[in-house]
């Protein structure tokens, strides 16, 4: 089967099979120190994290940290007042948050939806993951080469041939409030929900979800490149889903608890 036929099988771009992004081998060496660091500790802002940096032998200064950590789309898990750095277009509307006192007590009550770093050889792509709050139940799933909004809207639109959440909650990141992606939400009735100021705990269990995928995955199989993530983490994503029992679950998989087996 030809890679043009594959792309168009996988509804992505042919280009992204081949293409990489072109960094500084030392901003590359640096960024997987940073997705290292605030993997393990995701309180911490640039600040820290230069230290941390420092400690292992980098020599940047908080600006350069900043810019790295906006390209990872990071950003410290505390109540701040500016959003996320992946800040909406000016003409993208921001919708207001539903989940203040909500309690939520079934399958596709609310789906959470986040993107985060992935490292390769020599470079990065872009994982972006909707998980369904109650039963820790990922969707779906893809990776990019950019954070060109496409690859969120084909994620979105495979999730909706699987079921239909009451709420969509997401970061109030370009690619999130993007016309094209928020469109289609609004078009199968679903209620949008966008985390707010200050709100830092909101995605919680995506942020689990990005810890568990790099401890348990990423870091331990060091993937050569975009083809070797989508084969290696269909894997995982399978075994996270199917086979991997989750104490907060009282240890029963995802897969269990979403459809509902006893």
């Amino acid at each position: 089967m030809s890679v043009t036929t594959q792309a168009d099988l996988l509804d992505i771009s042919r280009a992204s099979v081949y293409y990489q992004p072109i960094v500084n081998p030392e901003d590359i060496r640096a960024m997987n120190a940073i997705d290292e660091i605030y993997t393990a500790h995701p309180f911490y802002g640039s600040r820290r994290i230069r230290i941390a940096l420092n400690q292992r032998g980098f020599s940047l200064c908080r600006d350069h940290v900043r810019r790295l950590m906006h390209i990872m789309c990071l950003e410290a898990v505390y109540p701040k007042r500016r959003i996320r750095t992946s800040s909406p277009g000016q003409e993208h509307k921001v919708y207001p948050y539903l989940l203040k006192g909500l309690t939520i007590d079934h399958p596709n009550h609310v789906w959470g939806v986040d993107i985060t770093y992935i490292r390769i050889e020599g470079g990065f792509v872009y994982l972006v993951a909707l998980i369904d709050w109650y039963s820790r139940y990922v969707i779906a799933w893809e990776v990019s080469v950019s954070l060109a909004s496409d690859f969120c809207i084909a994620t979105l639109e495979r999730a909706l041939t699987i079921a239909v959440p009451d709420i969509h909650n997401s970061d109030q990141g370009a690619q999130l409030t993007d016309h094209g992606y928020t469109g289609i939400l609004q078009g199968r009735h679903i209620q949008i929900s966008m985390d707010g100021r200050g709100r830092c705990f909101d995605n919680i269990f995506t942020e689990r979800l990005w810890r568990t995928v790099k401890y348990e995955d990423v870091y331990l199989k060091g993937y050569k490149d975009i083809s070797a993530v989508r084969a290696g983490l269909s894997d995982y994503f399978s075994f996270y889903n199917n086979e991997r029992p989750h104490q907060a679950l009282n240890y029963r998989t995802p897969a269990d608890v979403y459809f509902q087996r006893k």
